[in-house]
């Protein structure tokens, strides 16, 4: 089990799936949270109030609830696998309000047909360490033009993995957490 960390449900144990995920540590979140948070207090932006969350590849789907337990005020869960997206559907009931959230059983990158009902705050990306899909996925979102000025997209991926980031992009933070690095960017 793992614990939402800070708002209205800190404290809250989340189930996590025996097999497939690897759930982001506390350490690790605490620190997404405190960077995202810092960057839109400076840009005076509310990540929060009448925004959504994206969580790619979201296993248990601890970053997006992390947010809604902030505040956020919807969050879309991608999970391909079966079994990962019952404890993901159990989590969301927990946390979130029925109209809160979206859980679409399908590969991360087939968000082409959905229609976000809030402003994107957040972008969060953190595949299996054997995948990838980085590039293609930056590729897709500026293609789709899902992205609004104060846009956020969290990558977290093992540290030797080269990720090539796309000249629409820039890195706004990078922090590296044992073998695991965490790349913050915003569209140009």
């Amino acid at each position: 089990m793992i614990n939402i960390i800070g708002g209205k449900y800190k404290g809250l144990k989340l189930q996590v799936p025996e097999n497939f995920v690897r759930p982001t540590s506390a350490i690790k979140k605490e620190a997404i949270f405190s960077i995202l948070e810092s960057y839109c207090l400076k840009n005076s932006y509310d990540p929060y109030n009448n925004k959504c969350f994206i969580d790619l590849f979201a296993g248990s789907g601890a970053l997006a609830l992390e947010a809604i337990s902030r505040g956020a005020s919807f969050g879309y869960f991608f999970e391909l696998n079966n079994e990962v997206c019952k404890t993901l559907s159990h989590n969301c009931k927990k946390i979130c309000k029925n109209d809160q959230y979206n859980i679409f059983q399908k590969d991360s990158t087939s968000f082409d047909k959905i229609n976000f009902i809030f402003p994107i705050s957040a972008i969060f990306i953190d595949p299996p360490y054997n995948l990838n899909p980085f590039e293609n996925l930056l590729k897709q979102f500026s293609k789709k033009n899902i992205l609004n000025d104060h846009s956020i997209i969290i990558i977290e991926a093992n540290k030797k993995t080269s990720i090539k980031i796309d000249r629409d992009y820039v890195i706004i933070n990078e922090k590296i957490y044992g073998k695991t690095k965490i790349i913050f960017l915003k569209k140009l």
